[in-house]
């Protein structure tokens, strides 16, 4: 039996999978990520942009960098990887995708089960009186957007130096903790709290399989590490 045919037993004979995805999945897609040169937007980085302070200080500036990131993402489609992780939701018992991308790609391809832990591009939170909405436009007439009470509407993300939805984090904590198989896929498993869930995940007792083309932080403690990107990889998984 070959190493990827007993992780396919694993997920088969699974009761309860909890998944963690990262940029690498989206990046399949054709969205750049933060961490290459293609995140760059007119020299800026993400650090120096996604942040309350940055907001606060030039929400236009802000706003038309989630503008040109919202444009590319409505270009892009769910790839393999995608499908196969809905494909896996429907036929497991108990089943939660946790994710750390906020481009609704997982939404797209059909998942329900799905916990953002990031936020959602695609929803704007107004930063007078807290009311959010879903806006799917890829661009905006005028920015910053505004709420129909007159305050400035922000995305709704979670930024550097913001605690994460606590609910959220909550639900994923204990999915972690109940899985009986955690597939960390295309995650590079640097940005904490998320990439606590893995030592969570493997310290309660679960098969701990990661799906990336490189090596990780938590490549030498999980029980698998596929080497292929997750369109390649996943469909075999749950094949």
């Amino acid at each position: 039996m070959t190493a990827a045919e007993r992780v396919r037993g694993w997920v088969k004979t699974a009761q309860s999978i909890a998944v963690l995805t990262g940029a690498g999945i989206s990046a399949e897609s054709g969205i750049p990520t933060f961490r290459d040169a293609g995140g760059l937007w007119k020299n800026f980085r993400a650090e120096d942009l996604a942040t309350p302070q940055a907001f606060a200080r030039d929400p236009k500036l802000v706003w038309e960098w989630y503008d040109w990131r919202r444009s590319l993402i409505a270009k892009a489609e769910p790839n393999r990887g995608h499908h196969a992780l809905a494909d896996l939701e429907k036929r497991t018992a108990n089943f939660t995708l946790i994710t750390q991308n906020v481009d609704g790609l997982h939404d797209r391809a059909g998942a329900t089960h799905l916990l953002k832990v990031h936020g959602d591009i695609w929803t704007l939170r107004c930063t007078l009186c807290g009311k959010e909405r879903h806006d799917a436009r890829p661009s905006f007439p005028d920015l910053p957007p505004h709420c129909f009470c007159g305050g400035i509407e922000r995305p709704g993300v979670v930024w550097f130096g913001e605690r994460l939805p606590p609910e959220i984090w909550s639900q994923s904590e204990q999915a972690a903790s109940a899985a009986d198989v955690f597939l960390v896929v295309g995650t590079s498993a640097l940005v904490y709290p998320a990439a606590g869930l893995v030592h969570l995940a493997k310290a309660s007792g679960a098969k701990v399989v990661e799906v990336n083309p490189a090596e990780t932080p938590v490549s030498g403690m999980v029980d698998f590490s596929w080497r292929a990107p997750a369109a390649q990889a996943l469909p075999l998984l749950v094949s």
